[in-house]
């Protein structure tokens, strides 16, 4: 995995700057690891992530306050995500007949 440091960020991602990557890192909109001196190193996600903040900001015109409001709302909903789609993999590894009968449960609960 290639990591950057924040020069290598801010020529990557050209709506960022020095200056507003060190705010939006210290206010923990993006959580970057940290070398053993300290400096932050940014990953393809950390990447994303700055886009996205970048996408609230300048196109959709979200402000300072609501901005840690919406990457909460993503954070959770890309974590539940990830728990359906280990659920989903643990229900496929049943057999048939346990599948069928979960199945016809959550019909009946989501039919209420």
């Amino acid at each position: 995995m290639t990591r950057m440091n924040e020069a290598q960020v801010v020529a990557e991602v050209t709506e960022v700057t020095l200056s507003r990557l060190r705010v939006w890192v210290g206010d923990g909109w993006v959580l970057p690891s940290r070398r053993d001196d300290g400096a932050p190193e940014f990953d393809a996600i950390d990447i994303a992530r700055l886009r996205l903040v970048c996408h609230l900001k300048d196109e959709l015109n979200i402000n300072d306050e609501a901005i840690p409001v919406v990457l909460s709302l993503l954070d959770q909903l890309h974590g539940v995500r990830r728990e359906l789609k280990a659920l989903a993999g643990a229900l496929d590894r049943q057999p048939e007949h346990v599948r069928n009968e979960l199945l016809a449960a959550y019909r009946a609960d989501t039919e209420r």
